[in-house]
């Protein structure tokens, strides 16, 4: 029987050969938010990885929403262009979905790269003026951002709705908000970053229903449609799981073709509980058994047996992995040999298949080496 790992799933209006997922992942090495020749590699070498949905990282919806200098937009012709040219090299290897990731950063934005550090920019490195729903640091030390005023709001509701037209020009099969990991949506969501006392303070999801609402009027009802959502702040006094199930369920009445569950990363002081294998998917299965809606898991999941528990259990319908691929980009071709899955690789690399190629138990010896895993 084939592994559920390797059944295909429908996602509105696209169809997913299998259920795993390659996160977005922030490379941070745009060029004042345009992709470049790294881009046209790292994606061009996992677009024929064998995964079922390719998610291109965080692009983001304004200049001033970028999280680093390196972070990918989305919001002029440039942006477009660029990212257009590293798309269609992508399509030229692979036939299933690619979808991408729209975000705007917040107060988190202004910040440093991982190798310098992740703090916020210096004077002498550049640093621009932030905005969130509250005039409220993301930690000590940190700028404190603009307060967006309410046409101010719906610029930014604007802004995802021009990034979302780009995205179809550049011919994506899926785009996905999103609304956690401590960037703009999200901020509006949480009681720790969001104090307003006009409707969007008093109706904390109201932003996110006025950005969903109007991307899901932009977007095609032919492709896919999703967002990423929290499901805990890990800090007294912030959002919990029943909170995502709130989010998910507006989504749903919005028309939106799956969730993602995550959480963390709205305060610089977090208490995260221990990153052990899977430490978010009870999140995605509280979503999935409180509604219909397609859920997809994250948070630590590397293991192929473990990938597989977690859609056969009906944990959440799909997976999503991020470090995992940076790590091996071969990860679905392992994962199909250690089920007997016989995957269509690429004509060139096609002799180096499991059951094409015996040197596969000499560079695997620890793993899988169970005869009958050949089907």
């Amino acid at each position: 029987m084939t592994a559920k790992l390797f059944t295909p799933i429908q996602l509105g209006g696209v169809t997913l050969p299998n259920r795993i997922v390659v996160s977005p992942m922030c490379q941070y090495v745009a060029d004042d938010g345009c992709m470049n020749d790294w881009h046209f590699v790292h994606l061009g070498h996992l677009a024929y990885s064998g995964v079922g949905l390719l998610m291109v990282e965080a692009t983001h919806v304004t200049r001033e929403g970028r999280i680093t200098h390196g972070c990918a937009g989305l919001y002029d012709e440039h942006n477009e262009a660029a990212m257009k040219r590293v798309i269609d090299a992508a399509r030229r290897l692979r036939k299933d979905p690619i979808g991408v990731q729209l975000a705007h950063a917040g107060r988190k934005a202004s910040s440093q790269v991982p190798w310098e550090g992740r703090e916020w920019l210096r004077a002498d490195q550049s640093p621009w003026t932030t905005v969130a729903p509250s005039p409220l640091a993301f930690g000590p030390g940190w700028h404190i951002p603009h307060e967006l005023t309410l046409a101010e709001i719906r610029q930014q509701v604007e802004a995802f709705v021009s990034a979302t037209l780009r995205a179809k020009r550049i011919g994506f099969d899926v785009v996905e908000l999103h609304a956690a990991h401590g960037y703009l949506i999200h901020q509006f969501l949480s009681p720790l970053s969001n104090q307003r006392k006009d409707a969007y303070g008093t109706d904390r999801t109201k932003f996110l229903r006025d950005v969903a609402a109007a991307v899901r009027e932009s977007w095609p009802k032919d492709r896919a449609l999703g967002a990423r959502i929290t499901a805990h702040d890990w800090a007294e006094g912030g959002l919990g799981p029943d909170d995502a199930v709130t989010c998910a369920k507006e989504l749903k009445r919005l028309g939106y073709d799956y969730v993602c569950v995550s959480s963390g990363s709205i305060v610089g002081a977090q208490k995260l509980p221990p990153l052990v294998e899977g430490y978010q998917v009870p999140f995605a299965e509280k979503v999935k058994r409180a509604l219909d809606i397609k859920v997809r898991a994250v948070g630590m999941i590397a293991n192929p047996e473990y990938a597989e528990d977690v859609i056969a259990s009906g944990k959440a319908d799909m997976v999503a992995l991020a470090r995992a691929f940076l790590d091996n980009p071969r990860w679905v071709w392992h994962a199909a040999e250690r089920y007997g899955v016989k995957l269509d690789y690429p004509a060139p690399y096609a002799r180096a298949r499991f059951d094409l190629w015996p040197g596969s138990k000499l560079a695997r010896p620890e793993a899988w080496q169970d005869e009958s895993r050949v089907s």
